[in-house]
């Protein structure tokens, strides 16, 4: 290199803008047959240990009681899938089912979707108020109906012809989510946002699962209550299928929760799935460039776990935590909270 040569590439050194500090990559889990998330949740310093010691043992539960459903013989990535959700959407800790939030008239009015990777049909039902377990009611439009989507009480009277269990709406009733919507209300009326928060510090949240069987066929489901003080009528991410909800065999099975608007939008599980179908990415990658890149820049909260057919497992979420965990094919569990 000559004189001048070294002056140049010496100026240019100079005059280049420091090098940011390498963003840590994401690491993928291997071998995961099954992976539950039960939201977002509540900030750290806000869950006290006996709540924390509740959430770890229910998705332990969930997650041992998941995979015994997918060992039997026959059994699907759907069936570990629905199993897994009914028994998030029968505990009171979660935004689904029983442990559902009110809407702005005082109501629990419930969403879910499913979907499976090979053929990828895929089932949803949204605002039902009687229906027990919504999962079990998008898994039967799907597998006993011609269509994707039931809302309301067309969705009511399908599940009851189904012989599905249909409640009392106030069997949704909780104390916590009474109190929530009572908040919000006096919020209405004074323009202030009250400093109490019950089971989450977030006016929504979701509860899901994605799962691979013997064969290789992925599932995803994903089950909510919605809103918390939601306007009539409204409906999120949950049961909207490319949304919150996406399982390809060729791609990744995913499933969100979050701020339902943004992840409509972003149509987020459908393009994680695209990232790694057609771009070639790692689940890992693809998850956090969706959620800690599109998303995040655009201003809305969530998480995501997605699963491909390889067993591969990631999450990614852009606020506090997530309450999820994971059993790989050995049968391990692994709960996490807001650990990274």
């Amino acid at each position: 290199m000559t004189a001048a040569q070294t002056a140049i590439a010496l100026a240019l050194a100079s005059a280049a803008p420091a090098a940011e500090p390498d963003k840590k990559a994401p690491v993928g889990v291997p071998r995961v047959v099954l992976a539950i998330h039960g939201g977002l949740g509540m900030a750290k310093e806000d869950l006290t240990p006996e709540l924390e010691k509740q959430i770890r043992a229910k998705l332990a539960e969930t997650l041992e009681a998941g995979r015994g459903a997918l060992a039997k013989p026959g059994a699907t990535s759907l069936d570990a899938v629905e199993h897994a959700i009914r028994m998030l959407e029968d505990s009171p800790l979660f935004n689904a089912g029983k442990g559902a939030v009110f809407t702005h008239e005082g109501r629990n009015e419930l969403d879910a979707s499913i979907m499976e990777g090979k053929t990828k049909r895929a089932g949803a039902v949204a605002g039902v108020t009687i229906v027990k377990n919504p999962i079990s009611a998008a898994r039967a439009v799907m597998e006993r109906s011609q269509h994707v989507m039931l809302i309301g009480r067309g969705a009511e009277v399908f599940a009851t012809k189904q012989g599905l269990e249909i409640v009392d709406p106030s069997y949704f009733w909780t104390l916590p989510r009474w109190e929530q919507i009572q908040n919000s209300w006096k919020e209405d009326k004074t323009g202030q946002v009250s400093p109490l928060r019950t089971l989450g510090e977030h006016d929504w949240g979701t509860v899901g699962a994605v799962a691979v069987d013997a064969d290789g066929n992925l599932a995803a489901g994903t089950s909510t209550g919605g809103m918390n003080n939601k306007q009539f009528g409204r409906v999120g991410d949950s049961p909207i299928i490319g949304a919150g909800t996406y399982a390809d065999n060729a791609g990744c099975a995913v499933s969100c929760t979050g701020h339902g608007e943004y992840f409509i939008r972003f149509a987020v599980s459908h393009e994680i799935n695209s990232l790694v179908k057609y771009q070639g990415l790692k689940v890992e990658q693809a998850a956090d460039r969706v959620v800690n890149e599109t998303l995040k820049q655009a201003g809305g909260e969530g998480a995501v776990i997605a699963l491909d057919a390889q067993g591969n497992y990631s999450d990614a979420y852009n606020s506090d935590g997530l309450y999820r965990g994971y059993i790989t094919a050995d049968g391990k569990p692994t709960v996490l909270l807001h650990e990274r």
